[in-house]
């Protein structure tokens, strides 16, 4: 499916409701399977929490979760704890070229069963599930906090806890933390010390409805949207905590530079286009906070600001190589962009092009993070339907405040 997004002017006040978290959903869905009695509301509505939902639920040998890569990290761990249970898990094409060997390292040193299928180090895998008879595990913390959350996930439930000891720098702590503080809502303790990370064992009754915030990445396309209109243009959208768990609520910081005015009200957070940037370039390491990269460097692209992103390591592995994606298709619109294998270098062009057409490489944050620009310039999203795998109200949403698009 294409979408050409006309050059738009959107209405000067918008409210929204946005779906839950994707991050917040795919750990309670996994903490709902291993604890009878936890209930979730404002689930996100995402590809990826249905997959998760369908994949926990089957009673078939070998489980498909596609494009998302969460699901697996996660299932990987959870498929290793069912014991008697095997599983081949697998997905798409893509996801077959994603490397999981630290992950499933980890898991078979604490006493798992986990073989490849096909090449060394990458799904699919065949999991054959039993009891995990030890305790304690070292494992890169470099490459993806969502390998340390599946290990954290399952800890509670193996007969002595577990005692995790990370190597290196740890990448996206945040989302780590968001794990921890979602145990500790359960009734589990555990302690965060330096590197270590120490899970005490869990196996209390858990009576809780647990409420998923709305997803913060999915705010930051209402950021970049709001950064781009004129000065008073103001969208609410809910429902946002102000101490968030999610690693991405340094959107009300960042964007703040960009004249961006965050306010809460209760759950609703306003986005308020308070002045027009006096910055000339924007300097970020995002190593805490990854998914926005793109977000933002589209932002500063319609802002015509020059724009330098370090921390970006982990975006190499994604739904695809999200740095040679945004070099690729942000070239397109007459800029210069250079990338390492950690950073992006944004020159902002003095003209956007108008009518190219935005390659999504099966990236959702790809074609949500190129919308916005349709405010400044009119150009095509070719795949546009990606968007499901974590939004799939975004078109309706951008619609509903003024897009224009056929």
């Amino acid at each position: 499916m294409q979408i050409f997004l006309k050059k738009s002017k959107i209405s000067a006040f918008s409210e929204l409701k946005i779906t839950g978290s994707k991050s917040e959903s795919n750990r309670v869905l996994l903490l709902q399977a291993l604890y009878e009695g936890l209930t979730i509301s404002n689930l996100s509505n995402s590809d990826d929490s249905q997959l998760m939902q369908k994949a926990i639920a089957s009673k078939d040998d070998t489980v498909d979760i596609h494009h998302a890569g969460t699901a697996m990290r996660f299932l990987t761990a959870y498929f290793a704890t069912r014991v008697g249970k095997s599983t081949t898990l697998t997905g798409s094409e893509r996801m077959q070229e994603r490397p999981i060997k630290i992950l499933v390292d980890a898991l078979n040193s604490l006493g798992a069963s986990i073989s490849y299928t096909k090449k060394e180090g990458y799904p699919p895998l065949l999991i054959q599930g039993k009891a995990l008879s030890k305790s304690v595990v070292r494992l890169k913390a470099n490459v993806s906090s969502q390998y340390i959350s599946a290990l954290l996930l399952i800890a509670p439930t193996l007969q002595h806890g577990l005692t995790l000891h990370l190597e290196g720098e740890i990448t996206s702590t945040p989302y780590i933390n968001m794990t921890l503080s979602l145990l500790s809502d359960l009734g589990v303790q555990s302690t965060f010390e330096s590197n270590t990370i120490t899970v005490q064992p869990f196996s209390g009754l858990v009576d809780k409805k647990f409420t998923v915030e709305s997803d913060w990445s999915s705010a930051s396309y209402f950021y970049s949207i709001v950064a781009l209109s004129p000065v008073g243009t103001q969208i609410n959208i809910s429902a946002y905590k102000p101490n968030s768990l999610q690693g991405d609520a340094v959107l009300k910081d960042i964007y703040q530079k960009l004249g961006v005015e965050s306010t809460f009200e209760s759950t609703v957070l306003s986005l308020k286009k308070a002045d027009t940037p006096l910055i000339k370039k924007l300097t970020l390491d995002l190593a805490n906070a990854p998914d926005i990269a793109q977000t933002i460097a589209v932002t500063c692209l319609g802002l015509q600001l020059d724009c330098d992103l370090t921390g970006l390591h982990t975006l190499k592995i994604k739904e695809t190589d999200r740095l040679v994606a945004l070099q690729n298709e942000i070239k397109k619109l007459g800029t210069s962009i250079e990338i390492t294998n950690d950073s992006l270098h944004l020159k902002s062009p003095s003209l956007l092009r108008s009518g190219v057409h935005i390659a999504t490489y099966n990236d959702h944050r790809m074609a949500m993070a190129f919308a916005p620009l349709a405010l400044k310039t009119e150009f095509c999203i070719d795949d546009a339907e990606v968007v499901s795998k974590s939004y799939p109200d975004f078109w309706e949403d951008l619609s509903a405040l003024g897009f224009e698009m056929n």
